[in-house]
């Protein structure tokens, strides 16, 4: 059970590398598309602009894609999560993955968008720090053992809205979708890397469920 940490340039894998080494999970960073075909999960990281993304287009979209068809959990975290939808106001003309419905937005209301009256004090872009989940659906396998109201750490300025493929909600200035699953995709908005025991029980949720999906052996993979 191999898990691909795709590298795309648009985020810091030092952090993912060292969950995934902590929970004694098997990964590589694959060098390219073309050794995707062996992986048993898919990890999409990210942070920054959703232009960052465009360098998933072509080779990776396709091999990504091909993985979660073939049944493959695929988990994306911040901007990842973001690239599972159909596209984002930051970058229009960037299109996502699609596999989730819907297009990400800026945190804002209608006074500003640098500072704005929140419940009696101001709130910021970028959202910056810790913040709390609000489960929406009690049978979510990504939030299983996670309590409602759990605390994890944020830092974005562009959010997802709320569907019924959200499964736990945060509330900064509006409540947008901080996990999302629709079937063995998964997205965390927030980074469960750096967001202590809570967020390696996700990252925990999903190696099972790559585990549990590998019912049969995958290809070597190369890459490091």
């Amino acid at each position: 059970m191999t898990v691909a940490l795709i590298d795309y340039g648009a985020g810091n894998l030092t952090s993912v590398r060292k969950a995934l080494t902590h929970l004694g999970a098997p990964f590589v960073t694959p060098a390219g598309p073309h050794e995707l075909a062996g992986a048993a999960g898919v990890i999409v990281p990210g942070v920054g602009n959703f232009e960052a993304t465009a360098a998933l287009a072509g080779g990776w979209h396709a091999a990504i894609r091909e993985a979660v068809d073939r049944g493959r959990p695929l988990l994306g975290i911040c901007l990842g999560l973001q690239w599972l939808f159909e596209g984002s106001d930051e970058a229009p003309d960037v299109p996502g993955l699609g596999v989730i419905a819907g297009r990400c937005t800026l945190i804002e209301n209608d006074a500003a968008n640098e500072a704005t009256a929140y419940r009696g004090g101001i709130f910021k872009v970028p959202h910056v720090g810790w913040n709390s989940l609000e489960r929406r659906r009690d049978d979510s396998w990504a939030l299983d053992g996670v309590p409602d109201g759990a605390q994890v750490y944020f830092t974005h300025s562009y959010a997802a809205p709320v569907t019924a493929d959200c499964v736990g909600a945060t509330t900064y200035g509006l409540s947008f979708a901080s996990v999302v699953e629709q079937g063995h995709v998964v997205g965390a908005q927030f980074h469960p890397e750096k967001s202590g025991d809570v967020g390696l029980r996700v990252l925990a949720n999903f190696l099972r469920r790559v585990t549990r999906t590998s019912s049969t052996a995958a290809p070597a993979m190369s890459g490091s």
